[in-house]
């Protein structure tokens, strides 16, 4: 048995696309059948019999607009090359796309974590950023994923939004508290340039949140989840004691993973593939048998870089001997990094300027 490993499925369909996002999805959704086929196709020929496939993660996209069958094709493809039982299956879902009926075929499919796009509970904003979907949606959709069975849930929430306040995010994570899930991740408003926010922003119609009010939503996410028991385990992410995300978290320590899908990208310790980012082409070659990945391999220098930057992400940091002792040093008399057993890690204030931190580090 090899070492093992975590399989990503993109599923790239959204019924319409949020103003703020960036990833690579289409809304022709009469495709959906035929791109479940093709990435089954492409984890027969892409995983080999007697892999040990230790997480796997759907994601998007909003892979809840799959048909339930449709799901159960690509996820009973990937186990039937699997020589192991995974210890997580993840689906993100987007609250509108799942009812009581639908949660329990997931569940019954061996979907063990659901991961629920909800952004947040104030109707006005999320119309604001263009979800689909409303608050008492939102509330429901937690609500019938226990019903189904679902014990290990993660929601996501954004914050720093257009015209949103610090006493408004507060009023966010109370109401993601009340629903008692096991995992939070928050998200920092970005603008990237082909979204419409990010057009908006440069024409001059939005503005951008200042730093010091987004370092302040930050700090109070922080104070009040570790509060309420929460372990503050990566710069986004928060969960309850053992409920941290195994597959996301393979992202962080340098385990390897096999990308399904258009756009998804692999690593296998030494080489990044990533395929087409075009749903058609990607359905025609996949069918064909002849996906032609970009790669490339990584040197000892780009590892490096890439440890320092996803392990100073994460509580437990990175050692001490990867980065120059003397810069480190330095973070740590400014209060931005610790020392812990040989160990960098970065503090609360040295999150809000992990970038160039890193930066400088590498």
């Amino acid at each position: 048995m090899g070492r093992e490993v975590g399989v990503y499925v993109h599923i790239p369909f959204c019924v319409s696309r949020c103003k703020y996002c960036d990833f690579y999805s289409t809304t022709l959704l009469d495709l959906r059948h035929q791109y479940a086929t093709a990435v089954a196709t492409e984890a027969q020929d892409r995983i080999s019999e007697g892999t040990p496939v230790r997480t796997i993660y759907f994601g998007g996209g909003t892979p809840s607009v799959l048909l339930t069958e449709d799901i159960a094709l690509v996820l009973n493809t990937i186990l039937s090359r699997s020589c192991i039982e995974p210890i997580e299956i993840t689906l993100e879902a987007n609250p509108g796309d799942l009812d009581i009926d639908k949660l329990r075929e997931l569940r019954r499919l061996g979907i063990n974590r659901l991961s629920i796009g909800i952004q947040s509970f104030n109707d006005e904003m999320l119309q604001r950023i263009g979800r689909r979907h409303n608050a008492d949606e939102a509330r429901q959709a937690v609500a019938m994923a226990k019903a189904a069975g679902f014990d290990n849930i993660s929601i996501d929430l954004m914050y720093a939004l257009p015209g949103q306040t610090i006493d408004d995010w507060k009023q966010q994570i109370y109401e993601a508290l009340r629903l008692g899930v096991q995992h939070i991740s928050a998200y920092c408003l970005s603008y990237e340039p082909n979204t419409v926010f990010g057009k908006l922003l440069a024409s001059g119609l939005l503005s951008e949140t200042d730093d010091e009010t987004a370092n302040r939503m930050a700090d109070v996410l922080a104070e009040t989840l570790t509060a309420n028991g929460f372990v503050h385990y990566e710069v986004s992410n928060f969960a309850l004691p053992n409920y941290e995300s195994r597959h996301n978290s393979s992202y962080w320590t340098n385990v390897p993973y096999i990308g399904l899908g258009a756009g998804a990208h692999s690593y296998d310790g030494a080489t990044r593939s990533w395929n087409i980012n075009d749903v058609n082409r990607y359905i025609s070659d996949s069918l064909a048998h002849c996906l032609q990945p970009e790669r490339e391999t990584l040197t000892d220098d780009d590892k490096r870089m890439e440890q320092i930057m996803l392990g100073l992400r994460t509580s437990k940091g990175i050692e001490l001997s990867a980065v120059d002792k003397e810069k480190a040093y330095d973070y740590v008399r400014r209060g931005l990094l610790t020392l812990d057993n040989n160990r960098v890690i970065a503090t609360r204030k040295g999150i809000h300027i992990l970038n160039r931190i890193i930066e400088d580090l590498i």
